[in-house]
């Protein structure tokens, strides 16, 4: 899961880029880049947050009128300097791009590129692999007398043949235009807006629509699923259509986790569906009669279920956990290592609002229960009477091909545990889990167009159908190899140590 957007402007846009960056930063933080283009391309990318990978001197150089930047947040690719987007390409013409999500036969392309197409992949990341495939359609097509719409399609097009797994992609060819585009099942989100500056029209892809908000843009769509969008640099003409035609199922961990709640993706609220998943789970709290004093949510994502939660049981909301807003957020942090450490220095329980009382936690999941386990823990020793536990999201018992960070059943707990055993690690008096048809339903309530969603974690159904037990478990083995660096997976189970030795 990445934030990606690119602008599409009139005069110096590289400020743009950057705060829409920052409005993207909850998306990855492992690196984060910017290619600008006014004649000559212009980048820069490093490690790090966006606020410390760019500064003055940097802003100064990236001149241009159209600009593609990225944050990361690595489920291909060690998370190194080498694998932060966006990628340039040299030919036709020059192209830049940026994408997200996750191309699980990248490894494959990347070895076919070479072997049958000469073509050299130098990162271990899967954009500069859908970067190859684009651009040696572009090139096999010869357009000498410049891009056409039909040469976007038929590259596109190419790139669905041999692409397997999830990519919302933002590319732009040095004087031909911008494009835009979406894999076959629409998993990944990516917005289309624009913005009348006075003078002409400037255009934005982005990730969520938070970005387009904040630099004043007008949502003209959602990118649909299998469809590209091409704005031709000559006269600035949109032509938009629809390549694929197979079912829209976009990734329903989004609406749980990671998108902004301030956020419309699809033509959802964020907001809203976190609200009717609070709702939902409400009434399964409500039936397991427990004796709750207050309702405290584990900021940030879960802030909107939590009050929903309360409002639906009649019980007082309560901020008994303190975030510090200069920890990012762990569960996209690599290794589980830092996710235990960064823990203690993000929340902070407040006995204030804990000390005697039965509390009702609520978050938006458990995916590997460690840190699940340490607040649970740090609300005790604020003198907490009894520690409730709802997760509004079902157990997580698959691994996500489609760009979140869950690539072995190793790492997910309730792959190989009951909620009780669960229950008892975590050291919860009590633990409910929403329904996979509860969240589903929060959703699709709030645009019946959209008949399914990704849930491949939570019911094994994998949309785009290429996801055999040997893909999961070359898949499996790759991370565990990028982790450690040597290809031997000690370090993977040094890290999941807690998970396969539960004393229950």
């Amino acid at each position: 899961m990445c934030g990606v957007l690119g602008v599409f402007g009139h005069d110096y846009i590289a400020q743009d880029v950057y705060d829409g960056l920052v409005t993207l930063q909850h998306r990855g933080q492992d690196a984060t880049g910017m290619i600008t283009y006014d004649g000559k391309f212009h980048v820069r990318k490093d490690s790090g947050l966006v606020k410390d990978v760019f500064h003055t001197r940097h802003m100064k150089k990236l001149t241009g009128y159209a600009g593609i930047g990225h944050t990361r947040y690595s489920t291909i690719g060690a998370g190194s300097k080498e694998d932060a987007q966006p990628f340039l390409g040299p030919s036709p013409y020059g192209v830049m791009l940026a994408h997200n999500g996750n191309v699980f036969n990248a490894f494959e392309l990347k070895k076919e590129l070479f072997e049958k197409d000469q073509r050299h992949v130098n990162s271990d990341c899967d954009a500069e692999v859908i970067l190859n495939l684009f651009t040696k359609s572009l090139s096999k097509q010869n357009p000498e007398n410049g891009i056409t719409p039909s040469n976007i399609w038929k590259a596109v097009e190419s790139v669905y043949k041999r692409a397997k797994g999830s990519y919302s992609v933002v590319a732009y060819i040095a004087k031909q235009g911008m494009v835009g585009f979406r894999d076959p099942h629409g998993i990944r989100p990516l917005l289309f807006g624009k913005r009348d500056n006075g003078m002409t029209i400037d255009y934005i892809f982005a990730s969520e629509s938070v970005t387009l908000d904040i630099l004043g843009f007008e949502i003209v769509k959602d990118v649909e699923a299998g469809e590209a969008i091409f704005i031709e640099e000559k006269d600035r003409k949109i032509h938009c259509k629809k390549i694929a035609d197979e079912e829209f199922t976009p990734c329903i961990f989004e609406y749980v986790y990671f998108a902004r709640p301030d956020s419309i993706l699809n033509n959802i609220s964020v907001y809203q569906a976190r609200n009717n998943m609070g709702v939902k789970i409400a009434k399964k709290i409500k039936a397991a009669k427990l004796d709750i004093d207050i309702v405290v949510p584990i900021p940030d994502s879960s802030r909107t279920a939590a009050f929903a939660v309360a409002d639906e049981l009649e019980l007082k909301y309560a901020e008994g956990l303190v975030k510090n807003r200069y920890i990012g957020r762990t569960f996209i942090m690599p290794g589980q290592k830092i996710r235990k450490k960064s823990i203690k220095y993000k929340l902070n329980a407040m006995p204030l609002v804990l000390k005697g009382k039965n509390v009702l936690l609520v978050d938006d999941s458990i995916v590997r229960g460690n840190t699940s386990k340490q607040i649970i823990q740090m609300v005790r020793e604020a003198g907490a009477k009894k520690v409730y536990f709802a997760s509004y999201y079902p157990p997580v018992i698959n691994p996500c091909l489609y760009g979140v960070d869950m690539p072995s059943r190793k790492e997910l707990i309730a792959a190989s545990h009951t909620t009780e055993e669960i229950r008892k690690f975590l050291g919860a008096d009590e633990l409910i889990y929403s329904d996979v048809n509860d969240v589903l339903t929060s959703c699709l309530k709030e645009n019946p167009k959209i008949k399914n969603m990704c849930m491949a974690c939570i019911n094994g159904k994998y949309p785009t159908g290429d996801v055999s037990e040997e893909v999961l478990e070359n898949q499996e083995y790759s991370r565990s190899c990028e982790r450690d660096g040597t290809g031997d997976d000690g370090f993977l189970k040094e890290e999941l140590e807690d998970q396969l030795n539960l004393t229950i």
